[in-house]
């Protein structure tokens, strides 16, 4: 079974003006389109062939450098959209909120957290909220590195992730990758990112 685009769950034009349309389209038309058939043509005969994208991410060391980037870039995209929505923003509530507030005191130290986190990754990047031993935790990886890879220094499962590529933010930010960050708050998904971490 070779992995596949997902559909995104609303409309290239549903984030705005927080993420605009034609950032979405070439966002996920082309660069997730690409890492998903790259990722189908690395693993093509190899022994990750089948598995399942945890499974090859897990096991990553014993992998080249085309089924790390373009794994990653498969995985992260994926998880990405989903914790996105029209609806989104606001401060969570419910589990996920109290998670936050017991891991880091409050909303707002989290998101000082995480924000620092996504705006000091060096070059291309992500930033990451993970569960790890069933606490919360924020970290950044570079490239299309993830805290599921057994090569990275940040490990947990992550339940929430912002893309700091430029291509995620250039069109409509370009160098004010802060901006961008902030912007992000008004779409996270609270409920998928409380069922991530469920799931976690």
């Amino acid at each position: 079974m070779a992995f596949e685009l997902p559909n995104l769950p609303y409309a290239h034009d549903a984030l705005e003006p927080h993420i605009d349309a034609k950032t979405m389209e070439i966002h996920h038309g082309k660069h997730h389109a690409g890492y998903t058939s790259k990722l189908n043509a690395a693993i093509e005969g190899s022994n990750f062939e089948g598995k399942s994208i945890e499974e090859i991410l897990r096991n990553i060391s014993s992998a080249g450098a085309g089924v790390r980037n373009n794994g990653g870039g498969y995985f992260n995209h994926c998880l990405f959209w989903e914790v996105m929505s029209p609806n989104g923003g606001g401060k969570p509530s419910g589990d996920i909120g109290m998670a936050i507030d017991r891991d880091f005191g409050s909303f707002e130290a989290f998101k000082e957290a995480f924000s620092n986190a996504a705006a000091t990754q060096f070059g291309s990047g992500w930033a990451w909220l993970c569960v790890e031993n069933g606490k919360l935790s924020v970290c950044s990886t570079p490239n299309q590195d993830n805290p599921l890879m057994d090569v990275v220094e940040c490990n947990g499962t992550p339940i929430l992730g912002i893309d700091v590529w430029e291509h995620a933010y250039y069109l409509n930010y370009q160098n004010r990758r802060p901006d961008y960050i902030d912007a992000f708050f008004n779409v996270i998904n609270w409920s998928k990112v409380e069922e991530n971490m469920k799931k976690a």
